[in-house]
């Protein structure tokens, strides 16, 4: 216990954390701690949505958000990730509208990373991860 009359501060006050300490701000941060395995994503294209593709811009990002806990291999995972990720350069780009036939193409390169999850032939997927790659091939089918 202290004594109130030493007026004396300890100089060596010693501070032990279990974890990450932060001492400013860590807007946007993303870290990763005492993990054997980590994926990370992080959706920042900068630019606005083309108009008329928000709602395609909220479905790409909400399975890319989603892709990683689908248990897809990592190929395939990747292979989803670059399609998502050209889908939502093309509605994204700032230097002219969408071009109809790259942002067609890329849509189908998506669809077709996800056919063999949807399909059941993927090994190593996640219970559920057959209907979810439906519901997003579904939601992908007709858009943009």
């Amino acid at each position: 216990m202290s004594d109130p009359r030493n007026t004396h501060s300890d100089p060596q006050n010693t501070h032990n954390h279990d974890g990450p300490v932060f001492n400013a701000g860590v807007s946007h941060a993303q870290f990763a701690w005492n993990n054997e395995t980590v994926t990370q994503n992080q959706q920042s294209n900068g630019g606005t949505v083309a108009p008329g593709y928000e709602a395609l811009a909220e479905l790409v990002t909400r399975l890319l958000g989603q892709l990683p806990e689908q248990g897809l291999a990592d190929r395939d995972r990747e292979d989803a990730e670059a399609a998502a990720q050209e889908v939502l350069g093309e509605i994204t780009r700032t230097d002219a509208a969408p071009e109809e036939g790259r942002l067609r193409r890329a849509l189908a390169g998506l669809r077709g990373a996800l056919a063999p999850v949807a399909t059941g032939i993927a090994a190593g997927t996640t219970v559920g991860a057959q209907e979810w790659a439906l519901a997003a091939i579904a939601g992908l089918t007709g858009a943009g």
